[in-house]
């Protein structure tokens, strides 16, 4: 898959579990399997955490962005993957690191970048950085556990 590569929101619900109000990513704007893969989440007001988070000053909760990071990763996973079957769940299994700069509001485009870093078994390791137009808002990196039967049977 190349620059000008695109998946909107019907091709992420083949590719991952996740629905409204929970699936947080919007599209995909680029993908290299087995590397990395960048996603857009287009902020609006009428999601459904602003209500709460915080009346009057609505600003994206950090554990929303890092599952949107995680949500990313899944289609990576899910296009890194060949000759087996891809009905899959996957589980984020770990953060260890993560970093928040700036709020994320209403409006804004959240541009998600993650970037492969192991995959042993199961298991998948990532970096991911979300931004703003040139503004880096939130940095992490996690691990998540891919779970099928079919994923099973690949490793004997």
């Amino acid at each position: 898959m190349s620059e000008n590569y695109h998946i909107g929101l019907e091709g992420i619900k083949e590719r991952i579990p996740h629905r409204n109000p929970f699936l947080l990513i919007d599209g995909i704007l680029s993908c290299e399997p087995g590397n990395s893969v960048v996603a857009v989440k287009n902020v609006s007001k009428d999601e459904p955490y602003f209500v709460g988070h915080f009346p009057g000053n609505p600003v994206m909760p950090g554990v929303l962005i890092v599952e949107a990071m995680a949500q990313t990763a899944g289609v990576l996973v899910w296009e890194t993957l060949s000759n087996v079957d891809k009905n899959f769940t996957l589980y984020l299994v770990s953060i260890d690191e993560s970093r928040f700069k700036n709020f994320v509001v209403p409006g804004d485009s959240l541009v998600i970048t993650v970037r492969l870093v192991s995959h042993k078994l199961n298991f998948w390791s990532f970096d991911a950085l979300a931004k703003i137009d040139d503004r880096e808002v939130a940095n992490a990196k996690f691990r998540v556990l891919a779970n099928s039967d079919s994923l099973e049977a690949e490793k004997k």
